[in-house]
């Protein structure tokens, strides 16, 4: 399969790479320093029209597709993850539920915003006790007339506590089927609604400069027509959603990855020893060699995944390939820029050292590894 751009994916890469280098690159650093929201750079994304890429114009979007959003997060991520994962969640997670599953008059009234990026969305789907098995979901919703009645508790939700977080979307029990087992559903819930808290954001080890709160949800009540998609259905859509949300995932953890490449060939033509550039000895240039290669195979892995996403094709197998390689590759790559980067890899100032803390985490959101391993096997009939 060919995964040659057209001239239109081409110029939107080389677009995001000319904004990561010239506006994220040189202001990141400080908010990550500053566990600091960057309003100002999300605004320019917002501005840009990347939070409504893969979303139709009648709706506020650029009519695009999910490798054309690939191509974004990847080239955002090879300067900064914190950028790439506050776009990565506010589409993949925050509006595609409600282009997917939402009625008409809940698309008019959230998706317009959602894609100019003037608003951010949450998905509210992990619990304090319920990470990989989101069956196990304890969040409650009851029906009381014309109302939902929502209890429970959510955390680890990125987007949610912005100053232009408009909504999460939460998944909870709404009844039980004949066998006993949870009937989960997905319902929106507007931000500042009653008995809706939001945390203090978490100190986090990376993703320093994006928003991950803890939610609770306190006899919130919201009108029954936020139910998204059929009551009953939720887990089911959300691991539809979680299928898409793990290319992109790999996409962004493939401009990690790159990013490592691109500091680490820099710094061994800029630092000598003995002499001469450190790239001149073969054990830093086989590292060099080796880090190139596994993000071009992550590159290749996310772009097939994307490409029969967009063809319509079967791609839960390939999305957790995906995932799964391109996460590793990530953490792989960031370990060896760390060490070839010496005692300068361990100072925050170096972007290796950012890319190094953010890069774990990419093994454990979104399914962790063991998690697409078992996708992979019950894909192949194991």
């Amino acid at each position: 399969m060919s995964h040659s751009l057209t001239p239109e994916h081409e110029e939107l890469r080389r677009t995001v790479e000319e904004f990561a280098h010239d506006v994220v690159a040189p202001k990141i650093g400080d908010y990550w320093e500053r566990h600091e929201f960057p309003y100002e750079i999300v605004r320019e994304m917002g501005r840009m029209g990347l939070f409504g890429l893969p979303f139709p114009e009648e709706y506020g979007g650029m009519g695009g597709d999910y490798l054309a959003l690939g191509l974004v997060l990847e080239e955002l991520a090879r300067v900064d993850s914190s950028v790439a994962i506050t776009l990565e969640a506010g589409v993949s997670l925050g509006a595609m539920p409600i282009h997917h599953y939402g009625t008409e008059e809940q698309k008019r009234a959230w998706l317009p915003a959602l894609c100019s990026g003037e608003a951010l969305g949450g998905f509210g789907l992990t619990e304090p006790d319920c990470g990989s098995d989101a069956g196990g979901t304890r969040t409650t919703a009851v029906r009381d007339g014309d109302e939902w009645v929502i209890n429970g508790t959510k955390c680890f939700i990125t987007n949610s506590g912005t100053d232009i977080t408009a909504l999460v979307t939460v998944t909870a029990v709404t009844g039980r089927k004949d066998d006993g087992s949870p009937l989960i559903s997905s319902i929106i819930v507007p931000s500042g609604t009653p008995g809706f808290t939001v945390a203090a954001p978490y100190s986090k080890v990376g993703w320093n400069a994006s928003d991950t709160r803890e939610l609770s949800f306190s006899d919130v009540r919201v009108p029954a027509s936020n139910l998204l998609g059929e009551e009953g259905r939720g887990y089911a859509q959300f691991l539809r959603i979680l299928d898409e949300g793990r290319v992109a995932i790999a996409a962004l953890a493939t401009g990690l990855a790159q990013g490592c490449v691109d500091e680490s060939v820099r710094y061994a033509r800029e630092r000598h020893q003995f002499g001469r550039p450190i790239g001149a000895n073969q054990a830093i240039a086989f590292k060099l060699a080796d880090m190139e290669t596994r993000a071009y195979t992550a590159r290749l892995a996310w772009r097939d995944a994307a490409s029969r996403l967009v063809s319509g094709a079967p791609f839960k197998k390939e999305a957790a390939i995906a995932k799964l390689h391109s996460s590793t590759v990530a953490v792989d790559n960031a370990r060896e820029a760390t060490q070839i980067h010496g005692a300068y890899g361990f100072m925050n100032e170096y972007p290796v050292a950012r890319m190094w803390r953010d890069s774990k985490i990419l093994e454990i959101g979104e399914g962790t590894s063991e998690v697409q391993r078992m996708i992979i096997a019950r894909e192949m009939g194991v």
